[in-house]
C-alpha cells in the first residue's frame, strides 16, 4: 500500500452560512471561521472543507457561482480568506475548497454573456438546443424536479440546467472552456489550498444524442441521470482535468460521484485514478429508493444498512481510498434518520454512529454539528424552508397523489435544511450563532444541544469526539486504525455491525449495536480487551460481549 499524507486527515466540512456570524448580519462569515479556529483545534481535525465561498446570487447557497476568482461579499473579502490560510496554519489545519465545474450561476459573465449574443464565444461555452415544435428539446428531468431546459427568450433555443434554471451548466465538449476552468482551478492551487471537494463531478458528460426516453413520473418527464451521470466518455473530462491541475500539486481532491459502479472505481480512486477518494452514497441513501425522489421512502433494517456499508468498504479496499461520512450538506442529520428510536436521539445514538463509522478504513469526515448530536427540525409549513429541493420535492410529492401532510413529512425528514440550521453554540439567544435572527429558523433544541453545555463535560457527545479523533491518530492503535485491512464480520445478528481491522500482527474489531434491544455478540478465540466504548462500563466475557441499546466498544483480540 502505497502511504498518502491525506490518510491520515480529520476533515471537519463547515457550511458557512450556518457557522459562526461575526458582523450580526445572520450570515455568517470567514470571520466567523477565524474566530472558531481554536474550537476546531481542541476537536482535534487537521483540515476543514469549506463549502462555496465564492460570488454567487445564492439561489443555491453557493453552488450557483458568478465569479471562481471572488469572494462572496456576505462571508467577506480574499483579505479574510488570506487571513483564514494564515491563522488556520498556525493551528496545523489545512484548508479544502469546494470545486463546482458542472455548472455556474446564470449570473456569471460567461452566460450573461452568451444569453444576450448567440454568436459569442461563450454561446458554446454552455449547453443550448432548439426547440421542437414549440417544446423543450427533450423530456428530461432536472435533479430539482422539472425540465432540464430553459427558454431563451425570443429565441427557439432552450438551454441545459441539470439542477435549477439558475444554474446552467457548461458544455464540457468546449475545449476552450475546460482550458479556463483548469488555469481557474491552478491560480487556487498555487495560493496554497490543501484540494479541493469537486461538486457532482458525474454530471460532467452527456450524451450527445439527446435523445428522450420512456417517462417516469405523472409529470411526463424521465430523471435526467440515464443521459447525464457517469456517462462513456467521461474518462476523457476527468483524466484531462487530473493531468492539467490537481496531479501538478500535492493536493487532496474528494469527488462527488454519484453513479459510479463498484467495478468502476479503480478509474477513478486507483492508483491512477482521477481522485485521491470519492463518497460513496449507496448506503447514505438507505432511507429513500432515490435520492432526488423524497416521497419513495424506504423501510430499511440495519442488516441492509450494513450489507451496503461492507459492500462498499470491500470494494473500495481492493483498487483505493474511501472518504467515509455520515451527515453533509445534502444528507439529513444522522441520529434523525439512522437512530429509529427518538429516546435515542442522544448521547448513546450519536456515539455508536460515531464509532460506527469512524474506525472503517478511509479518512473521515465529521460535519459541523455533528460532534454535538445535532438532529433534524420539524417544520409546520412549506413556507419555512430555504432548500429549493425541498421546495421541488414538495411540488412533485404533490403531483404523485401525496396529501400536503404526507408531502411535509418526506421533506422534513429529508430537507438539505436540517444540515444547514445555524450552529448550536450556546444557549442563549440565536444559540450563540449571531446577535441576530439568522438567515434561517434555528433547530429549536438548542438550548439542550449545544456546544457550551458539552465541551467541559467529559461525558458529552463532543469529548467522545475528540477521544476518538485521538485514539485514531496519535496512538498505539494509530496504524491499524488509519492504514489496517478492513474485515467485516458477517456471522452477527441482524442488528449489530461488526468489522476487524487489522495491521501487522495486530487486530482491532469494532462491535456496534445499532438498536434498542439489548443483544449478545460472541467472540472469536484469545485475549479481548475493550480500548474504548460509549458506555462507562461493559459486559464483556470470555468469548462474548452483552451489548445494551446502541453500545459500542473497540476491541483489541
Amino acid at each position: 500500500m502505497e502511504y498518502k499524507w491525506w490518510q491520515k486527515e480529520i476533515i471537519y466540512q463547515i457550511y458557512p452560512r450556518s457557522f459562526k456570524d461575526s458582523n450580526n448580519d445572520g450570515i455568517g462569515d470567514i470571520q466567523g471561521i477565524i474566530s472558531k479556529l481554536p474550537y476546531l483545534s481542541k476537536l482535534g481535525i487537521t483540515m476543514i472543507w469549506i463549502c462555496p465561498i465564492y460570488k454567487s446570487p445564492m439561489v443555491d447557497n453557493g453552488y450557483d457561482i458568478a465569479n471562481y476568482l471572488d469572494i462572496n461579499s456576505e462571508f467577506g473579502s480574499m483579505d479574510d480568506l488570506n487571513q483564514l490560510f494564515e491563522e488556520a496554519n498556525d493551528f496545523n489545519i489545512k484548508i479544502m475548497l469546494d470545486l463546482v465545474i458542472n455548472h455556474t450561476s446564470d449570473e456569471h459573465i460567461w452566460f450573461q454573456e452568451a444569453i444576450s449574443n448567440p454568436k459569442s464565444k461563450y454561446r458554446n461555452y454552455y449547453i443550448f438546443k432548439e426547440g421542437i415544435n414549440g417544446q423543450p428539446p427533450n423530456n428530461w428531468r432536472s435533479i430539482f424536479g422539472g425540465s432540464v431546459w430553459e427558454k431563451v427568450p425570443n429565441e427557439n433555443q432552450y438551454y441545459m440546467h441539470i439542477f435549477d434554471k439558475k444554474q446552467p451548466d457548461l458544455n464540457f465538449e468546449n475545449l476552450e472552456l475546460r482550458q479556463e476552468i483548469y488555469h481557474m482551478i491552478n491560480t487556487w492551487l498555487e495560493k496554497g489550498l490543501a484540494g479541493f471537494r469537486i461538486d457532482s463531478i458525474t454530471f460532467l458528460k452527456k450524451d450527445q444524442d439527446f435523445k428522450s426516453l420512456e417517462a417516469d413520473g405523472s409529470d411526463g418527464l424521465v430523471t435526467c441521470k440515464h443521459k447525464t451521470r457517469n456517462r462513456p466518455g467521461i474518462d476523457k473530462f476527468l483524466n484531462e482535468l487530473k493531468q492539467q491541475t490537481f496531479e501538478k500539486y500535492d493536493c487532496v481532491t474528494v469527488g462527488e460521484a454519484p453513479g459510479v459502479k463498484y467495478n468502476e472505481l479503480d478509474n477513478f480512486i486507483g492508483k491512477n485514478g482521477y481522485f485521491s477518494m470519492i463518497f460513496d452514497f449507496k448506503y447514505a441513501d438507505i432511507d429513500v429508493e432515490s435520492g432526488s425522489d423524497w416521497f419513495k421512502r424506504t423501510n430499511w433494517t440495519v442488516d441492509e444498512f450494513k450489507s451496503l456499508l461492507f459492500k462498499s468498504q470491500e470494494a473500495i479496499q481492493k483498487v483505493g481510498w474511501g472518504a467515509n461520512f455520515i451527515e453533509n450538506h445534502d444528507q439529513p442529520r444522522a441520529i434523525s434518520k439512522l437512530i429509529k428510536d427518538k429516546k435515542y436521539h442522544n448521547y448513546y445514538g450519536g456515539s455508536a454512529l460515531g464509532i460506527m463509522y469512524f474506525f472503517l478504513r478511509g479518512t473521515p469526515f465529521i460535519y459541523q454539528g455533528q460532534e454535538i448530536g445535532m438532529t433534524n427540525f420539524e417544520r409546520e409549513s412549506i413556507t419555512q424552508f430555504n432548500d429549493i429541493s425541498s421546495i421541488d420535492n414538495y411540488e412533485r410529492s404533490l403531483q404523485e397523489g401525496f396529501t400536503p401532510k404526507e408531502a411535509l413529512s418526506f421533506v422534513n425528514q429529508r430537507s438539505r435544511d436540517n444540515t444547514r440550521t445555524p450552529m448550536q453554540w450556546n444557549s442563549d439567544i440565536h444559540a450563540g450563532f449571531s446577535d441576530v435572527a439568522p438567515w434561517i429558523e434555528l433547530n429549536n433544541n438548542y438550548k439542550d444541544v449545544n456546544i457550551e453545555k458539552q465541551i467541559n463535560d467529559e461525558n458529552s457527545l463532543f469529548n467522545f469526539y475528540r477521544k476518538m479523533i485521538k485514539l485514531r491518530n496519535d496512538s498505539e492503535y494509530s496504524n491499524a486504525l488509519i492504514y489496517g485491512d478492513i474485515h467485516p464480520i458477517w456471522n452477527t445478528s441482524d442488528e449489530v455491525i461488526s468489522y476487524y481491522r487489522i495491521f501487522n500482527n495486530l487486530q482491532l474489531q469494532v462491535i456496534v449495536n445499532l438498536s434498542n434491544n439489548e443483544v449478545n455478540q460472541t467472540l472469536g478465540d484469545g485475549n479481548h480487551k475493550v480500548i474504548f466504548n460509549n458506555y462507562k462500563d461493559n459486559n464483556l466475557y470470555e468469548k462474548a460481549i452483552s451489548l445494551r441499546p446502541y453500545e459500542a466498544v473497540l476491541l483489541k483480540n
